[in-house]
């Protein structure tokens, strides 16, 4: 949907490659947290030797950080709602998207909304 003076329903999805880069990210980290004895270490390379010395020396920071990254990422999505305020995005599905995008992937959701430049109307 491409941005029009005053849309209220302005949506852009991120791109495949940083939902693709994240997905994969997150996903190879709840494995780590939660699942750690399960991970193919050897196999991995670099990553899989740097991976187990975090799990067998830094566990519980890397369970902390993980929680907080879900944190961060809450912290992202209300601020996307602010922003979506800010520019008159007031369409409730298209903030549900926004939020549910934004806590999903970060940044890389809340930066195409930074971006958005909505045109000002001018007055008469």
């Amino acid at each position: 949907m491409a941005p029009t003076a005053g849309d209220a329903a302005y949506f852009q999805r991120s791109s495949l490659f940083w939902f693709t880069v994240i997905t994969v990210s997150f996903g190879y980290y709840t494995w780590v947290v939660f699942w750690p004895q399960s991970v193919p270490y050897r196999s991995l390379g670099p990553l899989g030797s740097f991976t187990q010395y975090l799990v067998g020396h830094h566990h519980i920071l890397l369970r902390y950080g993980y929680w907080l990254a879900w944190l961060i990422h809450l912290g992202e999505s209300l601020f996307a709602m602010v922003l979506c305020k800010y520019k008159g995005i007031t369409n409730p599905r298209t903030r549900l998207l926004w939020f549910l995008q934004t806590f999903l992937f970060g940044v890389a959701s809340l930066s195409i909304l930074i971006a958005y430049r909505p045109k000002r109307q001018k007055c008469t």
